[in-house]
């Protein structure tokens, strides 16, 4: 499962719409989640609307929170998400077996044991979060919540059974062609998550959409082949351990 976390506090205005960025992830597989962060006031109507607008079209949840609920919703978040899309894939299956049944319509005893299935699926199941964060200006009080927020989530993760991996971006780039800058690349590895955020340059434009499709083309391109062929190898498994509670 793969996942874009996206964490800002305002409005994107620079590039593509970042709706339809996150449109084009969930079409490749990507859900995209959105907390907006605030330390005093509120992100204002517009932010809040944009922010619920790209995680809708990237199939995903949102939330504006503030600083110090920020670790606390971002494993939240993650976590249902992950449940939300096995349970997905969990209905398509049903589907495809009872054609228009639901779970619901499954016998007690077998729902029971499609819902231990869910359940497992969500600890084992491999799953890849890649960190979108914002560094424009207004950003730089909220920094320190956000690195703890990270390092919070990545000691999660640890503890699933699945096998799980975080890269981290912020946006916007070094120079003004620069549309995102990639801090951490795939791991699982926590001890280089502290240096990177000292070494974040906080700038004033918020190119939102460009910063996914900078994401986008990270997944679509990165070499790690094995990750890959392991997704295929769990899809197979998970249709298969559904399929045998519900024929």
């Amino acid at each position: 499962m793969k996942q874009i976390l996206l964490i800002t506090d305002g409005c994107s205005n620079v590039g593509e719409s970042p709706v339809l960025a996150a449109a084009h992830a969930l079409q490749e597989g990507i859900t995209v989640n959105v907390v907006g962060v605030v330390d005093y006031g509120t992100i204002g109507d517009i932010g809040s609307r944009e922010i619920a607008d790209i995680a809708k079209a990237g199939g995903g949840l949102s939330r504006i929170v503030g600083t110090p609920q920020l670790a606390q919703t971002i494993q939240m978040m993650t976590r249902k998400t992950v449940v939300q899309t096995i349970q997905q894939a969990v209905n398509k299956e049903v589907k495809k077996i009872l054609g228009e049944g639901s779970l619901e319509q499954l016998p007690p005893l077998q729902r029971s044991q499609v819902v231990s299935v869910v359940d497992e699926l969500t600890e084992t199941s491999a799953l890849r979060i890649a960190l979108l964060i914002d560094a424009s200006a207004s950003m730089k009080p909220k920094l320190a919540a956000v690195e703890e927020a990270i390092r919070d989530l990545a000691l999660s993760l640890e503890a699933r059974e699945g096998r799980s991996e975080i890269s981290v971006f912020h946006f916007p780039g070094r120079t003004s062609s620069e549309d995102a800058v990639l801090d951490l690349d795939w791991t699982n590895d926590l001890s280089g998550i502290r240096s990177l955020f000292s070494r974040m340059r906080m700038r004033g434009a918020t190119p939102t959409g460009p910063a996914i499709f900078k994401v986008l083309e990270h997944y679509r391109y990165d070499t790690l082949d094995g990750y890959r062929s392991g997704l295929a190898e769990e899809h197979n498994e998970r249709e298969g351990m559904i399929g045998g509670y519900v024929v």
